[in-house]
């Protein structure tokens, strides 16, 4: 009798744990985490790390991010990190090796990309303009495909892409 009272709480407890398991898995994200990286001939090293919303029907600068005249993650969920293992040319602007969370900002004229030194924030609400280490006005293009999930690339020759939506941006590091 005592060994199956001490089987039934055994069997018990251990669906009690199974059960607790199972209540406190992760569940996946809607924005994944992703990240892309690249060794430039010159050996510097550049990464970013994002999180990687999707369109599920929206269009951007309408339904969902980016907003003209807004600044933006460039992702979803933590600010997006750039990050550089040695000095480097953006677009032909200097920036110190380091850190960044990176920013764009989209107006009439175009976008503007923003590398900011406070790298660790969530999203944009955070943003101070005076933690600023390089802005850059770049041209947007339309893609003639769209996106469904932001993407971004890295060749080993330094160019830099931004997919997301029927948006391109492009940039070169060197």
């Amino acid at each position: 009798m005592k060994k199956i009272i001490l089987s039934v709480l055994v069997a018990a407890s251990s669906f009690g744990m199974l059960s607790l398991n199972a209540q406190t898995a992760p569940k996946p994200k809607p924005s994944p985490a992703a990240e892309v990286s690249a060794v430039l001939a010159n050996g510097t090293a550049l990464s970013i790390k994002y999180s990687q919303p999707s369109l599920k029907g929206r269009t951007p600068g309408k339904d969902i991010e980016p907003m003209m005249g807004k600044v933006w993650r460039a992702g979803a969920n933590d600010a997006t990190v750039f990050e550089t293992s040695k000095d480097i040319k953006v677009n032909g602007q200097p920036l110190p090796a380091g850190k960044y969370a990176f920013f764009t900002l989209q107006n009439e004229k175009g976008t503007t990309l923003i590398f900011n030194k406070t790298w660790k924030q969530w999203g944009a609400f955070q943003y101070k303009e005076a933690d600023d280490a390089l802005r850059i006005m770049v041209n947007q293009t339309v893609a003639q495909e769209s996106s469904e999930k932001l993407e971004y690339s890295i060749s080993n020759k330094g160019k830099v892409a931004l997919r997301w939506g029927t948006i391109n941006i492009d940039f070169t590091v060197e």
